[in-house]
Formats: C-alpha cells, sequence, structure tokens
C-alpha cells in the first residue's frame, strides 16, 4: 500500500451542492443525518475530528462518533453533550445548531430493521446489561441478527459452568456495523474479576466491563471488517468461568426470530446429571414450556439441542444432579 501524504488538519470547503441540504437538516433533523452532513461538507474524517475534540480536554471514541452519525447511538451524558457543544466549533456550526436536534423525539426504526425484543424482557439482569451498554455508550441494538449459532458448555466436576464457546454467523441490518456485544451471566457465587473471555476467529477482544453484585460480563467482539447492510460475518469466542455455584440449567436468549441454534452441554465424569431437558420460555419470569427430555451421548456425558429456526424469548437446557 502506497504512503500517504501528510496535509494540515484544516476542513475544506463545504461543497455549495451540499450546503442547502446540510442547512435543512440542521432546522428539521434528524441530528445523526445533520451530523454526518456537516462532517461530510467539512472534510473531516472521524480521527481527526477526535484529535480536535482531544485538544479541547474531550475524550471521545472514533467509535462513538461513529455510532452518531448512523443514529445507531444518541448522545445522552454531560460529558457527551459538551462534545456535541465543541462539535459546533469544530464543523463551523450554528451555536446549538446540533444540542437542539437532540431534543427532538428519537426516529422511529426503519422498515428492513428486524423487530427484536429488549434486554429487559430476556433477562432477570436486563436492566443492569441496558445500564452497562449506555455507560459504554454502546447501542441495546448492534445492528446483527444470527443466522446460526453453534454454542457448546462444559460443565466442571463440581457441577460447575467452567466454559462456553460460541461460533456465529450473522448478517448485518444497518451500515457500519463492526463488533458483536458478548453478555455473560455467572450462576450464583460467581467471581466476574476471574472470568476470561477469547476471540479466536474474526475477531479480537475489546472492551470488557464487569458488574460483580449483577453477575454480569459484557465484552465487545471488534470483527476484521465493518460491515454493510445486509453482510455475513462468521466469528467466534469463548468464555472461561468456572467460579460460580453448582449449575442446574443454560440459557440462551434471543432479540431477534429466525436463525438456526445449536446448544451443546457436556460434563465431567465426575458430575453427571440424571436427567437433562431442553425448554422455553417466553420471558424470565415466565414458566418453562416446550419440555422434552434429551438423550445422553458420548458415555452420557453430553446432551444437545438444535433449534431450525429461533423465536424471540429464551431457550435452554435444564438438568437435575438427584
Amino acid at each position: 500500500m502506497r504512503p500517504t501524504a501528510n496535509t494540515p488538519d484544516t476542513p475544506a470547503t463545504p461543497d455549495t451542492a451540499d450546503a442547502p441540504e446540510l442547512g435543512r437538516l440542521l432546522h428539521g433533523g434528524p441530528f445523526h443525518l445533520a451530523l454526518r452532513a456537516a462532517l461530510a461538507a467539512r472534510g473531516l474524517p472521524l480521527h481527526r475530528v477526535q484529535h480536535r475534540l482531544a485538544a479541547r480536554g474531550i475524550k471521545l471514541g472514533v467509535t462513538s462518533l461513529s455510532y452518531w452519525q448512523r443514529g445507531a447511538r444518541r448522545p445522552r451524558h454531560p460529558e457527551s453533550l459538551r462534545a456535541v457543544t465543541a462539535l459546533e466549533q469544530i464543523l463551523e456550526l450554528p451555536d446549538g445548531s446540533l444540542v437542539r436536534l437532540l431534543t427532538a423525539p428519537e426516529p422511529a426504526p426503519g422498515p428492513t430493521r428486524p423487530a427484536a425484543r429488549s434486554y429487559r424482557a430476556l433477562l432477570g439482569m436486563g436492566g443492569a446489561v441496558e445500564r452497562m451498554l449506555d455507560a459504554m455508550e454502546l447501542p441495546s441494538d448492534g445492528g446483527l441478527h444470527s443466522l446460526g449459532h453453534h454454542e457448546r458448555v462444559r460443565i466442571g466436576p463440581a457441577g460447575e459452568l467452567r466454559a462456553r464457546d460460541s461460533q456465529q454467523i450473522v448478517r448485518a441490518h444497518h451500515d457500519g456495523v463492526d463488533r458483536y456485544l458478548a453478555i455473560h451471566h455467572g450462576d450464583a457465587g460467581c467471581d466476574v474479576s476471574r472470568m476470561r473471555v477469547t476471540a479466536y476467529e474474526n475477531c479480537r477482544t475489546g472492551r470488557v466491563r464487569c458488574h460483580p453484585e449483577a453477575g454480569l460480563l459484557v465484552a465487545e467482539l471488534l470483527f476484521d471488517a465493518r460491515l454493510r447492510r445486509g453482510d455475513t460475518y462468521v466469528f467466534g469466542y469463548g468464555v472461561e468461568d468456572g467460579t460460580g455455584a453448582r449449575s442446574d440449567e443454560y440459557v440462551r436468549g434471543f432479540s431477534y426470530a429466525g436463525g438456526q441454534y445449536m446448544l451443546q452441554v457436556r460434563f465431567d465424569e465426575a458430575a453427571l446429571p440424571v436427567r437433562c431437558r431442553r425448554f422455553a420460555r417466553s420471558g424470565p419470569d415466565s414458566p418453562r414450556t416446550a419440555l422434552a427430555d434429551l438423550t445422553p451421548s458420548g458415555r452420557h456425558r453430553a446432551v444437545h439441542l438444535v433449534e431450525q429456526s429461533t423465536r424471540r424469548g429464551l431457550l435452554g437446557i435444564a438438568w437435575d444432579w438427584d
């Protein structure tokens, strides 16, 4: 690849053809399109905008700027709103022109976006998950839905959830998606500080955040490519746990319907259950439905389920120790 020449960090002269459109968006919004138009008109790439913000003492990642201009996230926190005010100066916009647009209601999702359920509807600790994502300035909708997910869970000699490995095929339902959020909820008594996330196929580990009281771990898995809407992607990762009490079920939540899911639970020879069953739930407090006994394989050490087309809600395997 040829090296690029160094150029002064000065804004380009706005294209006169773009000026009416920018003015219209600054007047009527929405915020993300106005920001995107202003960035394009000034000719400033995101990394230069980040540097200019840093020179003003404002720390903001390129990822957050990207989310803002795509409409995947809106600035909410005081530091973020301070950054928006600084952006008005950097992009030579009228004072308050971007901040004013943030008081308007968020635009409704486009018609091509699949219907999703919130974390609160899927997980007992869903509210804690959403607060963690909000603090990380990450959208609750990561822009991906699953086409295929193969998950393998290992139960240790004391009946503890030792580890889980996932390989996924996903499709982007908007442009610019470059990461997946892995959420792990440990069993009672777990120590999230001792859990480890490993990215092993077509991704790398980004930020990892823990909520010790809730037993939650949230990890960014950064893709090797930025996806456009409709693109598919294959990646794999694992979570090492082994820190909680004896486990009696493993559950996966599905925000979107569709896609194949395979779950395999393998037990240590020192801790074999007496019965295993698959089940479904519509929510964390709902009763188990679609109960079916599972036949062990591999010398009675493993059971699995396969769902050809998942529904929104919860799906899992439960087992009895005696």
